[in-house]
């Protein structure tokens, strides 16, 4: 007889909560997927979800295999200095989409997210709320209006996306061939104006 309640933390738990979010985000989208509805299809206390990922962003980024904590890249961008957040951006995604175990990572990532409404669906939300809306809303000075911050997260991923379907997907030979630092003194003030005019 097996016993009944949650499952308690162990060896496979990780797993069988990266599965039920798996199914969960593909399910519900990133926005209306809680880490309390993961818990539940995995049968685990909510805790153990905190105590393996941190938080949504961090087991999104588990389920997706980024090989980096979207948090701590953005706080490193955000606490910079705001004339540099542009190219910093730029750096920091080239960096990690250029490292050994972000490149296959990436493209896979990317290629789903073409081919797939699922993936689409949870990384335009993904990108949106957890890196660009968060540069923006880390930007934004007291007072301003953040009412268009949804308009500037996205047209700022527009530009980063663009640039790794070139890099990565198409290799079109010149961005292919660009280094880190041409294509962040190209592109990053475009970036810098969508996130911090």
């Amino acid at each position: 007889m097996s016993p009944r309640g949650r499952r308690p933390g162990g060896a496979d738990t990780r797993t069988v909560i990266l599965d039920a979010a798996r199914s969960e985000f593909a399910d519900a989208g990133y926005d209306s997927t809680s880490l309390r509805g993961i818990a539940r299809r995995a049968e685990v206390d909510p805790a153990l979800v905190h105590h393996y990922f941190g938080g949504k962003a961090q087991l999104f980024a588990a389920v997706m295999d980024i090989p980096a904590d979207p948090a701590v890249l953005i706080r490193r961008i955000v606490e910079g200095p705001r004339e540099d957040v542009g190219e910093a951006l730029v750096r920091t995604f080239l960096a990690l989409w250029d490292s050994p175990e972000g490149r296959p990572r990436f493209q896979a990532l990317i290629r789903s997210a073409i081919t797939h409404e699922e993936a689409t669906r949870m990384l335009r939300e993904f990108l949106v709320r957890e890196i660009f809306g968060r540069v923006v809303r880390g930007l934004a000075r007291e007072g301003e209006p953040l009412a268009d911050v949804e308009l500037r997260a996205g047209l700022a991923a527009s530009q980063m996306v663009g640039l790794a379907m070139l890099r990565y997907i198409v290799e079109f030979p010149a961005v292919v061939q660009a280094s880190h630092d041409e294509l962040a003194r190209l592109l990053g003030p475009t970036i810098q104006r969508y996130l911090a005019p």
